[in-house]
């Protein structure tokens, strides 16, 4: 049965969607707030330059922890309660970040704060999928993709106003006798004190409720999201699409007896898999990370790289609202076949420029201004396609493609080898780019979107308009 959409309490979901993605917005605040810090880590805990690579990718570790578990645990206490415990550790970790005095404490808050990353990332979006009607599900879960845009943007701006305060320097001195990076740093508190204030003003999840047999808790926020008269109905829908003999559990991704499955694991969770991998294969985060190089390869100051920075986000921002229009009319699969060949072009487009440079007594890859221009705008195509579709749609793909009964655990699992998948891109960049060239690593990433193109092709079944109780695997 479908709510009746017509009645659906559209001020409420649009509020409830509005507190969610909040952590979408602290997952990207934290991503683009280390940027503008190096100095200041570098020189206040005297790191050498593996010691800082090794500092900012920390937060990866956490991430790929804290994904893991939520999934999990949201389904023994609750979404919200997860969410509310996620936003309560960022606000400590973002306070000892900004106050730390060894390495030692800072490392520890940076691994905390990627806990609580990790678990709002895949919750958020398993959330609102779980309060959506089905009719605007997409577009509802793509404004996650937005938030965690807009939070890397908010970010750079934050930054960016300490380092003009600070003279240019993120080691100077601010307010209250601290250096600017620690302001930085302890700016990320704003927004997670306002996400855990805001948890406790929204339902948990209905399908939650069911699963825990609180049938009378779920009527009541069923009730005032879509209703009273599909009140019965919907709940009857929802206990039919769990198992009577037990509750979630994260076994519950292996193929139950009986059945065949690539290493035991339920097909459904592999797709969930392979989507959450080549979202990073593609390499985003190189393109996020190293952008600044490319702007100053076009023949862009350094002083002017923040400001393209912020740019960029507001031009990725515009790409999700394209998706937030469409997704819901065309649907997930086509988006994510025309990002994936939109993306592939741009990074030959990239790799064809990166061709013609040639290397300077350092060893740095050097580019005409002409073909420094072609391969920033390659490079912005690229993140337009990639936000357009990927950034967006993997996180709807995750919050909605999995039954009821596996949806937590398929979530711990798919986050877990996507922030995996993070770390190891950000972590062999660096490496391939010295070793193996510009070229040779930018050929990689479009190999593996044009592969993406043939794994959607081939895997992805659509879920546009279908109930969450009719998702199968």
């Amino acid at each position: 049965m479908q709510p009746n959409e017509g009645r659906a309490n559209m001020a409420l979901i649009s509020g409830i969607v509005a507190v969610a993605t909040i952590g979408g917005l602290l997952f990207g605040y934290d991503s683009g707030a280390i940027n503008g810090t190096e100095a200041g880590l570098t020189k206040t805990f005297d790191l050498s330059v593996g010691g800082l690579g090794f500092t900012v990718a920390s937060l990866l570790i956490g991430c790929a922890i804290g994904a893991f578990s939520a999934g999990a645990l949201a389904d023994r206490i609750g979404r919200r309660a997860v969410m509310r415990i996620a936003a309560f550790v960022f606000v400590i970790a973002a306070i000892v970040q900004g106050l730390a005095h060894s390495h030692l404490e800072f490392l520890i808050a940076r691994i905390a704060g990627g806990l609580a990353v990790g678990a709002a990332s895949v919750l958020s979006p398993a959330y609102i999928s779980e309060v959506a009607p089905a009719n605007i599900r997409g577009r509802m879960t793509t404004v996650q993709q937005i938030m965690i845009i807009s939070g890397i943007t908010a970010a750079f701006v934050v930054n960016y106003v300490f380092q003009q305060s600070a003279g240019q320097d993120s080691t100077a001195v601010l307010a209250l006798g601290l250096e600017a990076w620690r302001w930085m740093f302890l700016a990320q508190a704003i927004p997670a004190a306002v996400f855990l204030v805001a948890l406790f003003f929204i339902p948990e999840s209905p399908r939650f409720l069911v699963s825990k047999g609180r049938h009378d808790e779920a009527g009541g926020v069923l009730g005032r999201l879509f209703g009273e008269v599909v009140v019965k109905a919907k709940i009857e829908e929802i206990r039919a699409s769990f198992a009577a003999d037990h509750r979630p559990r994260l076994r519950d991704v292996l193929v139950p007896t009986g059945k065949k499955g690539f290493l035991g694991v339920r097909p459904i969770v592999w797709v969930g898999i392979m989507l959450a991998v080549f979202q990073q294969l593609v390499g985003i985060n190189v393109i996020f990370y190293y952008g600044s190089t490319l702007w100053k390869l076009a023949g862009v100051s350094e002083s002017a790289a923040l400001e393209r920075n912020i740019i960029s986000g507001l031009v990725s921002i515009a790409a999700c609202l394209v998706t937030i229009g469409v997704i819901d009319k065309i649907g997930r699969k086509p988006l994510l076949l025309i990002g994936s060949a939109g993306m592939a072009v741009a990074l030959f487009v990239m790799v064809y420029a990166f061709s013609q440079g040639s290397l300077d007594l350092a060893g740095n890859l050097q580019l005409t201004k002409s073909m420094g221009l072609v391969a920033v705008i390659a490079a912005n195509l690229y993140v337009i396609f990639f936000n357009v579709s990927w950034g967006p749609v993997m996180w709807v793909m995750l919050g909605e493609m999995f039954p009821n009964q596996i949806r937590g655990s398929a979530l711990a699992v798919a986050g877990l080898f996507q922030w995996v998948a993070n770390f190891g891109i950000t972590v062999s960049f660096p490496i391939m780019a010295t070793s193996l060239g510009l070229t040779i690593s930018y050929t990689f990433y479009a190999v593996c979107a044009v592969i993406s193109f043939f794994l959607v092709g081939r895997f992805i079944e659509e879920t546009k308009g279908k109930e969450l109780e009719e998702m199968e695997g």
